[in-house]
């Protein structure tokens, strides 16, 4: 449960910002007619998160057991890969991306409002389309019941609440602190999914040393079960294979994402 309503928080209050940001914008700018656009590149663009969510769900449920190792086990592979590459791209963009979506949306008004449902549909679609393919991903480490969709329902709760109390300045909170913290909690998260991903091609054939654990709790208590689970993603069985890719994701991804920014030098 954890997990999930780590990553619907985030993702879901990245969107809720950016959706802030441009709405703010369009009021401002006394361009309120060109809403019923934003919100239509809005919709689409959580439409098509929501169907492709479904259509990763749909297609694992139609394939043979070793077709659905190979399909979780690349899925896995690819929503490490993006969620990390978006971790460091917020870290980088945090500062500019106020100025990078207006100045979007200063490009679009002129051409139409194709252009202008355009523009707000690939600024949420992003978020939308990587968190389908994060959740999904996050599901098949954590537990068969129901707390992981209510830690995603709870999450994105959370998240649109929060949106709306930035944007009517109702609250006030440390963006920077909040998407650090969630940032090193995100890549944790995604140390687990790869380690998950890795076990599917390991039990397809792929890669060898499935039968090699480090630990394998048979029977092991449900609560712990959870817990492992819903937080770093590593389930009470785990191959050394795993752990060695493990330990070095979080090392790497984690020493550079906390890595001071260098100083830039000017020539005087």
């Amino acid at each position: 449960m954890f997990s999930t309503f780590l990553i619907a928080l985030r993702e879901g209050l990245e969107a809720a910002l950016i959706i802030g940001i441009l709405v703010a914008y369009l009021v401002r700018s006394n361009q309120r007619k060109a809403l019923t656009s934003l919100w239509a590149g809005v919709s689409i663009a959580v439409i098509s998160s929501l169907a492709f969510g479904a259509f990763l769900t749909f297609t694992s449920t139609q394939l043979s057991v070793a077709g659905e190792q190979v399909f979780a086990g690349t899925t896995s592979l690819v929503a490490v890969i993006l969620v990390t590459y978006m971790v460091f791209w917020m870290k980088r963009m945090a500062r500019g991306l106020k100025n990078d979506l207006q100045s979007k949306l200063d490009y679009a008004m002129p051409l139409g409002k194709l252009a202008l449902i355009s523009a707000s549909f690939f600024a949420v679609a992003r978020e939308g389309l990587e968190t389908a393919l994060f959740i999904f991903s996050n599901f098949k480490t954590v537990s068969t019941d129901s707390a992981p969709v209510l830690g995603l329902i709870l999450g994105l709760a959370v998240a649109i609440g929060l949106g709306i109390a930035i944007y009517k300045q109702s609250v006030k909170i440390n963006l920077g602190k909040f998407f650090t913290v969630t940032g090193i909690a995100l890549l944790i998260v995604a140390g687990g999914v790869l380690s998950h991903g890795i076990h599917e091609f390991q039990e397809f054939g792929a890669l060898p040393g499935v039968n090699s654990y480090v630990w394998n709790w048979i029977g092991a208590n449900e609560v712990i079960s959870t817990v492992l689970a819903g937080t770093i993603g590593i389930g009470t069985t785990l191959t050394w294979l795993q752990l060695v890719i493990w330990a070095s994701f979080l090392g790497l991804t984690l020493r550079a994402y906390l890595a001071p920014k260098k100083a830039v030098l000017t020539k005087i």
